[in-house]
């Protein structure tokens, strides 16, 4: 990849990341006549690189080719609120519905497979809402979960996140085998685990949103080290190579009621990437201008796909769409394409 080579903190902020080997494209989905979403939460691409598109509009998964041609939908009337999505090697789609408090499996188009949690039955944290500062306790699957991913051997590992402050791991064939994580921000302890990976070693990457980190774990659930140079991260995703990709929503945006940002000069949203040892590679974003290409306001999503080429969804209006910060016509998702010569 074309990416500058920096030391920890120090990478270039930039909107437009061309000359870092790709160039931002926020109008590349077309959509069918009268086809439209509120806002994307997430995205995906299968072995065929063809794009799904978890959204909160009337077509909560949309795929696409990846030159941006519409190919189908579905899910209709399916999601309470769709929030996170992934795509197994055998072209599975695992969906994380917050507010359902439930993770199914699906086929490529949409036929269901599997069920992970009750729908619409919470298990008992004592949080009263999806205001995670409302947690008591730890508590079992699910109580607002916010994402999942698998890992090499099939194991199914979720992000228990906005009543819980859990990871839990799940056999392929559903059965939990364990869990951990309490409310905290200490080793191990979660205020909103929102995102989540898993390497080709086993490593779990955890996007810890309000402790602004993010935390390593072993397959066993022990705590192995956190990287802090994030800014209330969101997702990640690690790519082939092993470049570790983190949405953040930065300060400006999805702030909770009576939470200010650290400081005036505090970042927007931003996407960043490291290597396997937590040192940045690349950095971009920063919300001066969010609605341009490259930039944000509120990441939320992402995904690179076999040939480089990488997608950011942002939730535009939960986030301060509503209230007037951004306007209607403010992308919620981009493409960043790789450009040719790019290593």
């Amino acid at each position: 990849m074309l990416l500058n080579n920096h030391s920890r903190g120090a990478a270039t902020m930039g909107r437009l990341p061309s000359d870092r080997g790709y160039e931002a494209d926020d109008r590349w989905a077309r959509l069918p006549a009268g086809y439209s979403w509120m806002e994307v939460v997430a995205i995906a691409t299968d072995a065929q690189d063809r794009v799904f598109v978890f959204n909160r509009g009337e077509h909560p998964v949309m795929v696409f080719n990846p030159d941006g041609s519409f190919l189908r939908s579905w899910g209709e009337g399916l999601f309470a609120r769709p929030h996170g999505i992934f795509i197994g090697p055998d072209d599975a789609v695992y969906c994380t519905d917050d507010l359902d408090h439930t993770v199914r499996k699906f086929t490529p188009d949409g036929n269901l497979l599997l069920t992970l949690g009750t729908s619409g039955r919470p298990s008992d944290t004592g949080a009263t809402s999806v205001d995670y500062r409302t947690i008591l306790r730890a508590g079992p699957p699910f109580h607002y979960p916010t994402n999942v991913a698998l890992s090499s051997s099939g194991e199914i590992y979720v992000g228990d996140g906005y009543g819980n402050a859990r990871i839990h791991k799940f056999a392929p064939d559903g059965r939990l085998l364990l869990s951990w994580g309490e409310p905290g921000n200490g080793p191990g302890q979660f205020h909103v685990p929102h995102g989540i990976a898993v390497g080709p070693d086993g490593i779990v990457y955890v996007a810890d949103r309000e402790n602004s980190r993010i935390q390593l774990f072993a397959p066993d659930g022990g705590f192995l080290s956190e990287w802090t140079d994030v800014a209330r991260p969101c997702q990640v995703f690690i790519d082939r190579e092993g470049h570790v990709y983190v949405a953040e929503l930065g300060f400006r945006a999805g702030m909770w009621p009576g939470v200010s940002a650290p400081s005036a000069e505090a970042t927007g949203g931003r996407v960043s990437i490291f290597n396997r040892s937590g040192d940045l590679r690349a950095r971009w974003g920063g919300g001066e201008r969010p609605c341009d290409p490259g930039d944000f306001f509120a990441p939320h999503g992402i995904w690179v796909d076999s040939r480089g080429d990488f997608y950011v969804a942002e939730v535009v209006m939960s986030a301060g769409g509503k209230r007037g910060l951004v306007p209607p016509t403010c992308h919620t998702l981009q493409k960043f394409v790789r450009q040719k010569g790019a290593s």
